[in-house]
């Protein structure tokens, strides 16, 4: 093992513009999907339609996620979606529990 002098062997890349629009177009994208959130929870009322917006945006943007910061797009699809499909199971587990949970209060004892 050779032991290096004071000598830099640091390299700086040049700057690659297509990965900088990228990430811009990738922000942008996850800011829309959330400013339509935004919107909806302020305007539409309360129901299953709102609530069901809510659950598709939200996984749509985890898909977005998991795709451009996850490096996930350039996987195999059986990658993806052994990711992507528990997801959705888990999120109807959630609401099926919260269903069954204050269906108990309506149980006359």
């Amino acid at each position: 093992m050779q032991i290096q002098e004071n000598k830099s062997t640091l390299v700086v890349a040049p700057r690659d513009n297509q990965k900088i629009i990228k990430i811009w177009k990738t922000a942008g994208i996850l800011l829309a999907i959330t400013v339509v959130e935004f919107i909806m929870a302020f305007t539409m009322d309360r129901g299953i339609l709102l609530y069901f917006l809510f659950i598709a945006l939200t996984v749509w943007k985890a898909k977005y996620i998991m795709m451009e910061f996850m490096h996930l797009g350039e996987e195999a699809k059986p990658l993806f979606y052994s990711i992507i499909v528990p997801l959705i199971f888990l999120v109807w587990l959630v609401i099926a529990l919260m269903k069954e949970g204050s269906d108990i209060f309506l149980v006359r004892w």
